[in-house]
């Protein structure tokens, strides 16, 4: 369904490029920071949340809390539970959204479910826990148009950076493709930071 849906809107693709940084985009950092740490995730990979847990608290020591880089979070949902993830996401206010994104990412076992009523149900109470109301929740869900600009984001991410995997960053324009150790992280980002 998702695929089908993409090459639907495939025609409505966004000319702007995506190195650019939207205002009311998911990101954490310095907005001028000298690097730009875009990365591209599903909320339903085991990888994605591996580096959400594990390898992005050091990258935010080493880089973000001094200025040096901002990274941002962009949608790229591999299937439903993923999707209807991405959606109420972007449904809770931008200072929380990170404390909401890694609770998703820990209890991902129990919400991204073969069953999509399951899956809805469980992710529901993950919401709620944090003070989401039914109506939000289902309010979000039922936003189409919320939902037609995660899928248009994934055919752009595809069209201009070729991203097929997740997760998948772009460093000052540089892709680095799965879920990667720290170190090849700062192999990229000292060369960059070393040649300013």
């Amino acid at each position: 369904v998702i695929i089908f849906l993409c090459l639907f809107f495939s025609k409505h693709a966004n000319t702007d490029t995506l190195a650019n940084i939207e205002d009311d985009e998911f990101y954490i950092g310095d907005i001028n920071a000298p690097i730009t740490i875009i990365e591209y995730a599903s909320l339903s990979c085991s990888h994605c949340a591996d580096f959400h847990l594990n390898t992005l608290p050091d990258l935010i020591e080493s880089y973000v809390d001094s200025g040096k880089a901002k990274i941002v979070f962009r949608d790229f949902p591999f299937n439903y539970p993923a999707l209807l993830g991405s959606m109420v996401l972007r449904c809770v206010p931008l200072d929380v959204r990170f404390d909401y994104a890694t609770a998703l990412y820990k209890l991902q076992s129990k919400w991204v479910l073969r069953e999509n009523s399951k899956s809805i149900k469980e992710l529901y109470k993950i919401m709620q826990s944090g003070g989401m109301t039914k109506e939000q929740f289902n309010e979000c869900l039922g936003n189409k148009e919320l939902e037609n600009r995660i899928l248009q984001g994934i055919i752009n991410a595809q069209e201009e950076f070729e991203i097929k995997s997740t997760p998948s960053f772009i460093i000052n324009g540089t892709l680095l493709e799965g879920n990667k150790p720290i170190k090849d992280f700062r192999q990229i980002i000292d060369k960059i930071l070393s040649e300013e």
